[in-house]
């Protein structure tokens, strides 16, 4: 958690590290997460009969045409002898083309026209093709017809095998109820079998999307995280020198004084090259983690000594005095998370102290103990005469965001000090345990 004072206030850094790609919430999360994946029934269908459908339907018209032509039935003469055997198929060749679009509706209409061909003397290429429209109601159907119709067709084939081994009581009944089966429950329960495959194709498609697509959202977070690290490691090393190089030179260019111009030059010189050398050590930083897997040793709170003697040879020219107060003791070394983010605050509190503070003296504390490290740096606060460098609140934003990554406390801003004068205020609590986890 982090709290912000000041004229920059909460808010803004709270917005600032979001527009950074940092923080997301939950409900922002969730809705570009995709859902989970429900198998569904068969895509919205076509008014159109399927080609497929079409085939079918005239393969089997013309077979039963064929049949009939040559005399071959299913069963002997019946209330409608002759050509009737045609009705039924015609009927049922048509609703082939529906089995598709419309499934439920193929099933009523292709029962009714199995029934009406048990008045004829049959045609096998209709009882054929009733099992195809059982088939095709069961896959393309709706997912409670799907469910329905198989325990139907099985029930239906206990009651007609039930009913005909009573009725006939000769064991050639069971052929009845074999025949049954075989024109409705089998069917019924290949299209089962065929849809569940079929879903859980489909269930494994969606999640193969949407596992590429959380992986290229853990990618883009860790994209954008290492380049806000960059930008932080840059800014630390570099914002120090030169916002010196900056008041030095706007008061050597404001100023005709010799002395003072030589001795503005003399620090701009040495703020340079210490930048150069800063950002040598980060481009070799980013090399050896790419080519060998090293990493260059991190500066740590042993170097805060020379921090504040660079920050009074800076500031000496504006009135400004560095003191350093630690209290930590003689205890056991840092965790390097916490060891690089502490000296990185306190550097950045002295840059700032550096462009915006009044002369007076600025102060720096250490304080320690088992559980947390305790930075705090006091700079006066006021309207400063004479040259200044320019601000963007980029610091407070990187030192919140390495709070934050570590899991402390944060505030900066300005508040009023025990003697009644205006100060400003940086303090960052960092949990030493969590850092030790974080290691």
């Amino acid at each position: 958690m982090y709290r912000a004072l000041g004229p920059d206030g909460e808010d803004g850094g709270r917005r600032a590290v979001l527009d950074g790609g940092m923080i997301a919430s939950p409900r922002s999360a969730a809705s570009v997460l995709p859902r989970r994946p429900r198998p569904s029934p068969s895509p919205s269908p076509s008014r159109r009969p399927h080609r497929v459908d079409v085939l079918i339907a005239l393969a089997g018209l013309a077979g039963g045409v064929a049949l009939w032509a040559v005399g071959l039935h299913t069963q002997g003469g019946r209330l409608l002898p002759g050509a009737w055997v045609l009705l039924p198929l015609a009927v049922m060749a048509g609703v082939e083309l529906l089995r598709r679009s419309a499934p439920g509706t193929a099933l009523v209409v292709g029962t009714l026209a199995l029934v009406a061909d048990q008045f004829t003397r049959g045609s096998l290429a209709t009882v054929v093709m009733f099992t195809d429209v059982i088939y095709a109601a069961v896959l393309y159907g709706t997912p409670a017809a799907a469910r329905r119709i198989p325990w139907t067709a099985g029930l239906i084939t206990v009651a007609v095998t039930i009913g005909f081994v009573t009725w006939l009581r000769t064991p050639e009944a069971l052929l009845l109820g074999v025949v049954t089966a075989l024109v409705g429950f089998f069917p019924a329960s290949t299209g089962v079998l065929v849809r569940n495959h079929r879903d859980a194709a489909e269930s494994a498609r969606l999640r193969a999307e949407q596992t590429a697509l959380l992986a290229e959202m853990d990618r883009t977070q860790a994209v954008a995280a290492e380049r806000a690290r960059m930008a932080r490691e840059l800014h630390d090393m570099v914002a120090n020198h030169l916002s010196a190089i900056a008041i030095h030179s706007t008061a050597a260019l404001s100023l005709d004084d010799e002395r003072t111009s030589r001795d503005a030059l003399g620090v701009i010189r040495e703020n340079s090259v210490e930048g150069l050398a800063e950002m040598r050590r980060l481009i070799g930083l980013l090399r050896e983690r790419g080519d060998t897997g090293t990493v260059s040793a991190a500066p740590t709170l042993r170097a805060v000594d020379t921090l504040l003697e660079q920050a009074r040879t800076n500031g000496a020219s504006s009135g400004l005095r560095f003191t350093l107060d630690d209290r930590r003791g003689e205890g056991a070394a840092l965790p390097a998370p916490i060891d690089l983010a502490a000296y990185r605050i306190v550097q950045e509190s002295l840059t700032n102290a550096l462009k915006h503070a009044v002369p007076g003296t600025t102060t720096v504390e250490l304080d320690g103990s088992e559980r947390a490290l305790t930075v705090r740096v006091r700079s006066p606060f006021g309207d400063r005469p004479g040259p200044r460098a320019p601000g963007s609140a980029a610091g407070l934003i990187g030192m919140r965001e390495r709070v934050e990554l570590l899991d402390g406390e944060f505030e900066a801003g300005p508040v009023t000090g025990a003697d009644g004068a205006r100060i400003w205020l940086v303090r960052a609590e960092l949990p030493v345990m969590e850092g030790r986890e974080r290691t």
